[in-house]
């Protein structure tokens, strides 16, 4: 009989703990961000506390990470606005719930909510091993790296609410690096990445984020077919045009060169055939190398088809071994052909615009010797018959002119002279560019040999 007692009692005592849990568990209010826990700093972060119990107020605190002293005492509706954000709102929040009618009394701590503050360092670099395009199955790694040493490397994927994979940093050459290995490859799992950097000191200040980094899972689809106009082998120089079509109603094609990261998009065309096609113009061929197109959904941008077959193109009468591509996006650097004749044009235009600047110079100097050569005869006839009519004067060891003036900077469209007048070494100086204070002719004689 005792033992009887002794049993119900602790089934009792097991039910009541699991009802008292399940009222805590529903006291407790839900903590969330908008529009992200991630926040990139001076930006805003609302924090909103949810309840199914009807709390009109509520307060919030913080746990860890730099104390917020304005938060003390503090209470709201539903949400509070944080913001511009420093790294100093960084930090695990929590909240409570109260009524109007019992404001002393406040339910259970929220859920903690890590409020992560980034753009405090330089951003890493990201890249897939062996590449971005992945087979269904198949298995791609993710680095992320940088030459600062961060002890931790965070790597999210846009469009999930969970938090960001924590990755531990490994030192080389003065620099941190991590890897993550994503697969089996599925839709689930293609997305674009992004990965953070951050310091043991502070694991709630990040870096910046690295530049976006899509993974796309490849052979969803029936491949396109890929052809080329005029042909695949085409003169340097010669327009070229690369078209993607298929009979399947694709949204997207994206055109992609072997050894390349970065490819062509262009929306698909219904034709009168039947058939969606895109055509990528290449402009001037000079870049040889096998080619691929796929297609794509709006509804499913990460999932492409089976690429087509490559298609080789072979460009004849081309010079130059090394040639940029058409796929390859716009940088800070520029196009090294581009940059090779901006080079080379700079090598003709400096030289030339020195020349024209000097011969233009010449000339405004000659120009003005005439002028003063025609107004000296007032002059020779103050000075007398004995300082003739082109004598210098020394003074000193030293040839004495008139003061000097810096000739107007030219314009470079106005033409230059047809004829210019040939320097001369030993020219005399015309009397009127002599200094203005010599007092008499008599004087002048007297300092001539």
């Amino acid at each position: 009989m005792s033992l009887m007692v002794v049993s119900m009692a602790c089934v009792g005592f097991f039910l009541l703990q699991r009802a008292w849990s399940h009222v805590e568990s529903q006291d407790k209010p839900f903590l969330s961000a908008w529009p992200s826990a991630v926040v990139p700093q001076g930006e805003h972060v609302s924090l909103r506390c949810h309840s199914h119990l009807g709390f009109t107020i509520f307060s919030l605190y913080k746990e860890d990470g730099v104390p917020a002293p304005e938060l003390y005492n503090r209470r709201f509706w539903n949400n509070i606005l944080l913001g511009p954000v420093t790294p100093a709102h960084a930090g695990t929040y929590r909240c409570r719930g109260s009524h109007m009618h019992s404001p002393t009394k406040w339910s259970a701590p929220s859920n903690p909510l890590a409020i992560m503050v980034t753009g405090v360092y330089r951003k890493p670099s990201l890249l897939a091993h062996p590449g971005p395009l992945v087979k269904s199955g198949e298995t791609v790694v993710l680095q992320c790296w940088s030459d600062m040493r961060f002890e931790r490397f965070l790597l999210h994927r846009e469009g999930i609410t969970e938090g960001p994979l924590h990755l531990v940093g490994q030192f080389h050459d003065g620099g941190s690096q991590a890897n993550y290995s994503v697969g089996p490859m599925m839709p689930a799992l293609a997305g674009t990445y992004r990965c953070f950097g951050s310091v043991a000191q502070s694991h709630y200040e990040w870096s910046a984020p690295s530049d976006p980094l899509d993974i796309v899972i490849i052979g969803r689809y029936g491949k396109p077919s890929l052809s080329a106009q005029p042909g695949p082998t085409v003169q340097a120089g010669e327009n070229v045009t690369l078209s993607c079509s298929s009979q399947s109603s694709f949204d997207i094609y994206h055109l992609s060169r072997d050894g390349e990261a970065h490819g062509l998009r262009l929306p698909a065309v219904p034709r009168v055939s039947g058939t969606f096609q895109a055509d990528f113009p290449l402009g001037p061929a000079t870049h040889g190398g096998n080619y691929r197109c796929f297609g794509s959904f709006h509804a499913l941008p990460y999932e492409w088809s089976h690429p087509s077959d490559p298609l080789p193109i072979s460009v004849t009468g081309n010079s130059s071994s090394t040639w940029s591509s058409p796929t390859e996006p716009s940088s800070n650097t520029g196009n090294p052909r581009h940059l090779h004749v901006l080079i080379v044009s700079s090598g003709v235009i400096i030289p030339f615009t020195i020349l024209l600047f000097f011969l233009l110079h010449r000339w405004c100097s000659n120009k003005k010797s005439k002028s003063h050569e025609a107004e000296a005869g007032d002059l020779r006839a103050v000075l007398g018959s004995g300082m003739g009519a082109r004598r210098c004067v020394f003074l000193s060891g030293r040839m004495v002119s008139g003061p000097r003036q810096e000739p107007q900077r030219q314009g470079f469209l106005e033409r230059a002279p047809d004829t210019l007048p040939l320097p001369s070494a030993h020219r005399p100086l015309p009397d009127s560019e002599l200094y203005p204070h010599v007092p008499a002719a008599t004087d002048i004689q007297e300092k001539v040999p």
